[in-house]
């Protein structure tokens, strides 16, 4: 059997197409209660941005005291490179190969895609996003509040979002006019500012702790898809400087550029904004029977003059945003689940964001049919290791810079561009960096790898390739 889906877990399945397993979950958790789910994702995160992963120029107290206090993923995959595919694949449980979005656009999910939200419905958890969906327009099917979420509050446009200054955002399905003053705004609400009065990630804040005030006393599945530290590509056009931030803060007086001042203060921002959820779940006594993900949606961006050679933003991998070599995909993962999940533990585990749909099944026990590309980490996160299902590979697949495939299959990492083109091998649980190809000495995991491509990929109209391959001389000197 062919193994592009996977089930949710040890369940009992069938198969139903040659490329399709449909899976009833057997819950491994029948016997806990079920907790609340906060997964906070921000935007643009280098797998180097974080103090505990190893920053030392930007402070991250908080989002540390996470790992202090919990898991931390070392091998852990966005599910893609760029934005709006990452967030298909969470929402979705498929990969690119299979998922119905699979590059930045103006798509859509449709009423047959079934989000995690939906899925969290059939266990009456209340279900809440703040910040931005980037998976449907005003007035689509694919908007929050139609994909299974009870509230929303953000932006709906990646393009709008790179604005922390908007005319506008949407509570659920409608826009709220705020304060600011944007001249020649563009279609998607897009633009630069000459009157900043609201700070989108200021309202946000305020918005994700009403949310759990109100829903304290029931479980909930609370979605904070935080802009920060998206660069305002706009801005930087125009400016020089796509940073957005009230003030440098704590790096004012740094002798750094002013972008890279705004680049860490962001980062900080952020930062404070995880301290103030888990300070609400702690005022509410939720703390214990909350677990909280923190994540990026993909590798660092060099956009809105982010320099991310001086502040070593993807540690030791090569790459970043829009890449396929692990700068552009390999991200931070945190999970804190007191009494459950070992504080100050560590996990090599290779899981990526595909794997939220059927983790998040498994923890509020739910019995679901859904295809998917993922599995439940919840085991690893239990200490359960011997339990642990694990993958046969993760895939990714991307249509700009000429297009681009990749996976990971154990510590193994392979790379081919454009798609059909020839394959890069990486041993890169030892060559993290990906420096030595070793395609030419390995024809036997070329031939395997070449077999992966092929049956991961399913084609679709929507995504075709374009443009000329990025060469590889670029690549490294975008990534490092």
């Amino acid at each position: 059997m062919k193994h592009p889906i996977l089930c949710l877990t040890a369940a009992v399945c069938s198969i139903s197409s040659a490329t399709r397993v449909t899976c009833a979950v057997e819950s491994t958790t029948a016997e806990r209660d079920r907790p609340n789910i906060v997964y906070i994702m921000a935007d643009d995160l280098g797998y180097g941005d974080l103090g505990c992963y190893g920053q030392s120029k930007i402070q991250t107290p908080n989002i540390d005291r996470l790992a202090t206090n919990g898991m931390k993923f070392t091998d852990f995959y966005a599910g893609s490179t760029v934005c709006a595919p990452s967030r298909c694949v969470l929402m979705t449980g498929l990969h690119t190969g299979h998922c119905f979005i699979r590059g930045n656009g103006k798509d859509n999910l449709r009423p047959e895609d079934v989000t995690v939200a939906e899925v969290l419905k059939q266990a009456d958890y209340a279900t809440g996003q703040v910040g931005k969906w980037g998976l449907g327009h005003e007035g689509s099917t694919g908007v929050p509040t139609k994909q299974g979420f009870d509230f929303f509050f953000g932006y709906l446009d990646q393009h709008h979002a790179h604005l922390y200054y908007p005319t506008f955002l949407i509570r659920n399905e409608r826009r709220v006019t705020l304060k600011n003053v944007v001249p020649d705004e563009g279609e998607w609400g897009q633009g630069i500012a000459s009157r900043k009065v609201d700070y989108s990630p200021a309202l946000m804040m305020d918005e994700t702790l009403g949310f759990i005030d109100d829903h304290k006393a029931e479980n909930f599945f609370l979605y904070l898809s935080y802009t920060l530290p998206h660069a305002n590509n706009e801005a930087m056009r125009k400016t020089g400087d796509g940073t957005a931030v009230p003030d440098h803060g704590r790096y004012r007086n740094r002798d750094w550029t002013k972008q890279n001042k705004g680049q860490a203060a962001m980062i900080g921002y952020l930062d404070q904004m995880v301290g103030q959820v888990m300070k609400r779940l702690a005022d509410h006594n939720l703390t214990d029977n909350t677990i909280v993900f923190f994540t990026s949606d993909n590798g660092p961006h060099s956009e809105g003059g982010n320099d991310v050679a001086f502040f070593d933003a993807n540690g030791p991998v090569t790459g970043i945003k829009r890449t396929m070599y692990d700068g552009g995909i390999r991200v931070p993962m945190i999970v804190q689940w007191p009494g459950h999940v070992k504080a100050g533990s560590t996990t090599n585990l290779v899981a990526g964001g595909v794997d939220f749909l059927a983790t998040a099944a498994d923890i509020a026990r739910v019995d679901v049919k859904t295809a998917t590309d993922g599995i439940s980490f919840l085991p690893t996160l239990l200490g359960k290791n011997d339990e642990q299902v694990e993958h046969e590979y993760l895939y990714w697949e991307f249509y700009e810079q000429g297009s681009k495939q990749a996976l990971r299959a154990g510590p193994w990492k392979a790379v081919r561009r454009p798609i059909g083109g020839p394959i890069e091998v990486y041993h890169v649980a030892g060559d993290i960096g990906e420096e030595n190809d070793l395609a030419p000495k390995r024809p036997d995991l070329v031939a395997r790898f070449t077999r992966i491509f092929d049956e991961a990929h399913t084609p679709a109209d929507r995504w075709q390739i374009r443009g000329n391959p990025i060469t590889r001389t670029r690549a490294r000197a975008e990534g490092r």
